[in-house]
């Protein structure tokens, strides 16, 4: 392994673009610095990871990029957290003061119409949605508590760092490791008189990205090392969340409470996917949050209203009656499974966490299985690190090219592969409907376990599954009161969002596709980004505003880095890239 980290050298340029370097400042060579291994992203599988590696390895040098302004900035979840990984990684957290203190005590089903309730005895649930053991948390309480461990055992954390390049070796095959986004840099793509600073190359043996789901530099990997090929569209959904602050006396901790039917289904064969949840976590705190599958058909459909009027359920205001909101957020999810799960490894690293795929979407839980995943990768990247030359690099100073091919094989044998085909079929089953979804997925949880001959295939991805405006119900939303539900700007105000404003736009609209938001979203869509964007984002200027034609206006400053444009545009037209280190929303309890 290499003897120190964080070794800084000039990368060798040739003469051409050392005389460009003089000229402009965003072509000089970047400083650089070398490990044995970096995760990109500072969620629970790249801490995991990190930690895995340093104890397995004192010596072994590792460094984690963090895009947020600190750990956890950027991490929301539910959360009820299954202890089974964290277990295994660090068997004393108790003793160590893991923020994990609120044992489920009850759980409670909901089938939900528009004023009233069934609730489903638990005996009828699937054995995955039963919560027994489990504790409500914040997941990025969580990730700052994993972030102690990790630098106690020496791991090098830098928060406000976005990788936003992969480096590669000069034939293009190995994975050398990421580069961090140049900062200071104005709209106009100037570099910013006295604020501009070169990115670093981080430059690694192994590069292990854990950015989450639909991570930009996992994406890019993905297409260009093929690693998708024979495997299913993934699937998403939009998980949005609210903290609430509610009287001591209402709390009832650890009660857990999920719901389907309205306002997302309406009919036995409504094929929108999702759900709510609501958890009471110590000392005062109420969660509550829905998640919406991001291939519903209805252009018209709105994941943020939804939630809204969802919190005017009797079965739900009750729950914050008294209370006050005091965070919100949005982020995208995996919902594709087992059949979704791409190639796990390429020349120079590997996938962990959601920027694979591992959560479990009928348990509604992938901490545990990111966490575990992280382990897995660390266990087999330092086996094969083990296996090579120590000091990893060929005399003209290229790192061997090495793939942790064991990685895949060890989580195909592993308790997550397990899990999830236990459940592989269930999402599949929904597009016949709630019902036939249903009855599916019980039928799979109590008897087939995965085991049936057959697979529900998804070849289509969500934005392609959007019907025209014209074929479709309007949705008209009720106004939020101000007291139970919020317009988005007073919510977004609660994520702590905040970007630089001059520099260059985080969303890009595809060379190419600058006239599909004019000629294909807004007519024959209805414009659904001005709706599906938990955040407020997107929004079409009037004909007389855009000199003759509606136009899309982009306030990206607003984003809550979820993702969800790079999904849901018709044609797939925005593409999302990281901004400057350190924007973005800063969660605190989510």
């Amino acid at each position: 392994m290499l003897a120190k980290s964080g070794i800084f050298f000039q990368r060798a340029l040739p003469s051409l673009v050392r005389g460009m370097a003089s000229a402009s400042p965003l072509v000089e060579p970047r400083e650089a610095m070398e490990y044995d291994v970096v995760t990109v992203g500072g969620g629970p599988a790249g801490l995991a990871a990190a930690i895995r590696l340093k104890q397995l390895d004192p010596e072994i040098s590792v460094c984690v990029l963090e895009k947020g302004s600190e750990l956890g900035a950027h991490v929301l979840s539910g959360n009820v957290f299954e202890t089974r990984a964290l277990d295994e990684l660090i068997p004393d957290w108790k003793d160590r003061g893991a923020p994990i203190q609120t044992k489920v005590t009850e759980d409670a089903f909901l089938f939900l119409t528009e004023s009233g309730s069934v609730q489903i005895p638990n005996m009828l649930l699937p054995p995955q949605l039963h919560n027994d053991g489990n504790y409500v948390i914040s997941l990025s309480q969580l990730v700052r508590w994993l972030g102690d461990q990790a630098e106690e055992l020496g791991v090098e954390i830098y928060p406000g760092f976005a990788a936003s390049e992969v480096l590669y070796s000069a034939d293009g095959a190995t994975v050398l490791g990421v580069a961090t986004r140049d900062s200071g840099v104005g709209k106009d793509g100037a570099a910013k008189h006295g604020q501009f600073a070169r990115g670093i190359e981080i430059r690694a043996r192994q590069t292990l990205l854990g950015e989450g789901a639909r991570g930009s530099c996992s994406e890019e990997v993905m297409e260009k090392f093929n690693l998708r090929e024979g495997c299913d569209e993934q699937t998403y959904g939009l998980g949005l969340k609210e903290v609430w602050e509610v009287p001591s006396e209402s709390l009832k901790p650890g009660y857990v409470q999920h719901t389907l039917g309205w306002p997302l289904q309406h009919g036995p064969l409504d094929k929108t996917f999702g759900g709510s949840f609501l958890y009471h976590m110590e000392p005062n705190l109420v969660l509550v949050g829905m998640v919406v599958g991001l291939d519903y058909e209805n252009p018209h459909l709105s994941p943020y209203h939804e939630f809204q009027r969802f919190k005017h359920h009797p079965s739900v205001s009750a729950h914050l009656a008294g209370g006050r909101c005091i965070s919100y957020g949005a982020r995208a999810l995996n919902e594709g499974g087992l059949h979704a799960i791409p190639k796990l490894t390429f020349p120079g690293g590997a996938l962990v966490g959601c920027s694979a795929g591992f959560l479990n979407s009928v348990k509604i839980k992938g901490s545990h299985t990111a966490i575990k995943s992280g382990m897995v990768a660390a266990e087999e990247v330092h086996r094969a690190l083990e296996a090579k030359d120590p000091q990893g690099s060929d005399p003209q100073g290229e790192w061997q090219a090495i793939e942790a091919t064991s990685y895949q094989s060890a989580m195909e044998k592993s308790w997550v592969y397990e899990e999830l085909s236990e459940v592989r079929n269930c999402h599949g089953a929904f597009k016949h409907g709630l019902l036939p979804g249903l009855a599916y997925s019980a039928a799979s949880a109590f008897l087939l376990k995965g085991r049936e001959g057959w697979t529900f295939h998804n070849r289509t991805p969500d934005w392609a599954k959007t019907k025209p405006a014209s074929e479709c119900v309007e949705i008209a939303y009720p106004k939020p009161d101000g007291q139970l539900s919020f317009d988005i700007l007073t919510n977004l105000s609660r994520s702590g969002t905040n970007h630089e404003h001059d520099q260059p736009a985080h969303l890009k609209i595809k060379p190419g596709m600058e006239s599909v938001a004019s000629k294909v979203s807004l007519p024959l869509y209805g414009g659904p980004e001005q709706r599906f964007c938990p955040a407020g984002v997107y929004s079409y200027l009037e004909a007389e505003e855009a000199g003759g034609e509606q136009q899309l206006a982009i306030s990206a400053q607003n984003c809550l880095h979820c993702k969800t444009c790079d999904i849901k545009t018709p044609k797939n037209y925005i593409k999302w890239v990281v901004p400057e280190g350190g924007g973005g929303p800063a969660y605190t309890v989510t």
